[in-house]
C-alpha cells in the first residue's frame, strides 16, 4: 500500500457547443398563436415555467412573443 502512487488524474472534457437556430425566424412566423398548447409546451418546463433563450435558442423578438403567448394561454387555462 505504501509503494502505490495515487492515479487520481482527471481528464478535461471538451465542451460541445451546439449552434442553436431560432425555429420561428427560420419559418418566418409573424405571430405565435397562444391557442396551440402543444407548441407552447415545448418551451415550458413541467412546472409551467418558460424556458430561457439560452436553452431554447429562440431570438429576442420571438422570445418576447412566446412569453406573451404562454402567459395568455395560462390565463385561459390552456397550459399549466
Amino acid at each position: 500500500m505504501a509503494g502505490k502512487k495515487s492515479t487520481n488524474v482527471r481528464k478535461k472534457r471538451k465542451k460541445v457547443i451546439r449552434i442553436k437556430i431560432c425555429r420561428f425566424s427560420e419559418q418566418k412566423v409573424n405571430y405565435i398563436d397562444y391557442t396551440d398548447p402543444e407548441m407552447l409546451r415545448k418551451f415550458t418546463t413541467e412546472g409551467g415555467r418558460i424556458l430561457p433563450r439560452r436553452i431554447t435558442g429562440v431570438s429576442k423578438k420571438y422570445q418576447a412573443m412566446l412569453a406573451e403567448a404562454v402567459k395568455r394561454a395560462r390565463n385561459i387555462a390552456l397550459v399549466k
